[in-house]
């Protein structure tokens, strides 16, 4: 078996216990690890075809995985004006009449985009598109907030849509937001409102997206990244992960969970169960997305109580049962369920119903598990919930009991929240409900397995400030200012578990993923110092020097 790549005088990090292996260099072959020992033992099983790097004592680790992503969605929303680092609306403005400017010279009519938009920026004042109509006079403009689940559509674009007033949708969260005359304010809330003015816009062609694709992957790979949990397979997804996978140009292992929408009917869900195994050498579906909330900075949350706005009291469901229901035709089929649920009321029906497919499964096999060690080997169907933005003790209990994975985006609580909780979200849900933002250690210390990921394009993708996010709790843009909620904060070694050794686990895969093990897959993560006593404020600036994927180099370093 030839031997593909060999790392020397290296440090072996392992995460399960924090130390160092006593080996100073690894051996892959077939993507596989298949020799650990010192340098001279490894080298002498490198031939004239094999890949050697001295990485000069750097740190190894397992390959980081980002537990919550969108690639192609992220790679097409993230084109046009940035507008993340706006905070203020005359930010805004000069930000959109800048992109104007450079619009000079293209087709009459041309449109502007923009994503990242924080609501912050509009302070005491609506989020409308009102304070950019001098800017936006007569153009087409869609303005992406930052969560992704709402936009700002300019006159000019709702004018082009045929949208003139109130709509009716099956996603029960869905909005064309109107004044009290019935014309709409420009913002539209969830994804069937915002596509009513997405499909008349012009669109990049697919050479240029599947470009933009691989642009941002390679960007990942870069980054440290050798793997993603990707949160949707919409559009031509499945086919550019495969073209890209039969090239030989897919950077990173790719875990997909189609979405599983309101209105989903028999054939629907059958349809998603059939899709289950279906992928290349590098990706795979395995589970489906679900949705059961929006979100709490833009009133479509699902609480317990509603915000101090009087909204974010429904379900992203119209009918709550109907996604409990196939939540359990889900679990008997074996398939994992990946469950959107930001708000305390969300968070809470998600684990009911898991409660009940369990009980369910019991009755129906006598284990649970169905045909979901297919997906999930030895261990069941491990399904999961995303976001858990705030909820009380007796929620954040059940996770453990249940065996229901938390995964959680800390840099959205560090980037749009504020410690003195002055910040929409926290403004939304006043005092008491804010003081449980992003509960990462409470979810930690009460047994859940807590995944850690960045919701890319919601927030950077780069792993170190992920994990750096979580221990630290302060905003990346400015480190000075006070964490939000420091008792929530993990432990080095925590937030490197949350991207490897838990990754995996909730993947079902820890049998060959997530540690640096004989026989355990060759990606890995190799890093200027120890992530484990590089201060967290530092851990983004961190230096990646290599990347391999499948015992193959995705990024290399300069230096080595």
């Amino acid at each position: 078996m030839r031997t593909r790549l060999v790392l020397l005088n290296a440090r072996l990090l392992d995460p399960a216990t924090g130390g160092f292996l006593p080996d100073t260099a690894l051996a892959a072959s077939d993507g596989r690890i298949t020799a650990l020992g010192d340098d001279s033992r490894i080298r002498a099983l490198a031939d004239a075809s094999t890949t050697v790097v001295d990485v000069k004592g750097a740190v190894v680790t397992p390959g980081l995985v980002d537990g919550h992503i969108h690639p192609v969605s992220g790679a097409e929303l993230t084109h046009g004006l940035d507008l993340s680092g706006c905070t203020d609306l005359e930010q805004v403005r000069e930000t959109l009449a800048a992109g104007l400017r450079g619009l000079r010279g293209l087709a009459p009519g041309a449109w502007l985009t923009g994503w990242g938009l924080d609501p912050n920026a509009f302070g005491d004042h609506p989020v409308e598109t009102a304070p950019f109509d001098s800017v936006l006079d007569g153009v087409p403009a869609t303005l992406l907030l930052f969560d992704a689940h709402s936009m700002l559509a300019s006159r000019r674009a709702l004018e082009l849509a045929g949208v003139d007033g109130p709509r009716t949708f099956d996603q029960a969260s869905a909005e064309v937001v109107c004044d009290a005359d019935g014309r709409p304010t420009g913002l539209l809330l969830e994804d069937a409102a915002c596509e009513l003015v997405e499909r008349i816009a012009p669109r990049p062609t697919r050479g240029e997206r599947r470009d933009r694709l691989a642009a941002a992957l390679s960007g990942m790979a870069a980054a440290g990244l050798t793997g993603g949990h990707a949160m949707d397979a919409n559009g031509e997804s499945l086919a550019f992960y495969a073209e890209l996978d039969e090239a030989g140009q897919l950077p990173l292992r790719l875990r997909v969970a189609p979405w599983c929408q309101p209105g989903t009917d028999a054939d629907g869900v059958r349809a998603l169960i059939a899709q289950q195994g279906r992928g290349g050498r590098l990706w795979r579906i395995a589970g489906v997305k679900i949705f059961m909330d929006g979100t709490i900075d833009n009133g479509t949350a699902w609480l317990e109580s509603p915000d101090r706005n009087g909204e974010s009291t429904h379900a992203f469901w119209p009918d709550p049962e109907v996604y409990t229901r196939i939540v359990g035709e889900f679990h008997r089929a074996g398939v994992p369920t990946a469950t959107h649920a930001i708000g305390d009321a969300a968070v809470r029906h998600v684990l009911d119903a898991v409660e009940k497919a369990r009980a369910s499964g019991r009755r129906a096999s006598g284990s649970g598990s169905g045909a979901g060690a297919r997906y999930e080997p030895g261990a069941g169907v491990r399904h999961r919930v995303e976001h858990i933005e705030t909820v009380p003790d007796e929620t954040l209990r059940r996770f453990a009991e249940l065996g229901v994975i938390a995964s959680v985006q800390p840099t959205h609580c560090c980037d749009f929240t504020r410690a003195d909780h002055t910040d929409n979200w926290s403004r939304r849900l006043g005092e008491e409900r804010a003081a449980r933002a992003w509960r990462c250690r409470d979810l930690w210390d009460s047994g859940a397995t807590v995944v850690l990921g960045s919701d890319w394009p919601i927030a950077p993708y780069p792993p170190l400030g992920v994990m750096g996010g979580a221990r630290h709790r302060r905003p990346g843009r400015d480190l000075t200012q006070d964490p939000h909620g420091p008792e929530q904060a993990l432990t080095a070694l925590q937030a490197l578990r949350g991207m490897t050794v838990n990754a995996a686990y909730a993947a079902g895969e820890e049998h060959l993923a997530g540690r640096i093990a004989l026989g355990h897959r060759a990606d890995l993560t190799v890093l200027a110092d120890d992530p484990l006593t590089v201060r967290a404020t530092e851990l983004p600036d961190l230096p990646v020097l290599l990347t391999v994927l499948d015992g193959g180099v995705t990024h290399r370093d300069a230096s080595l």
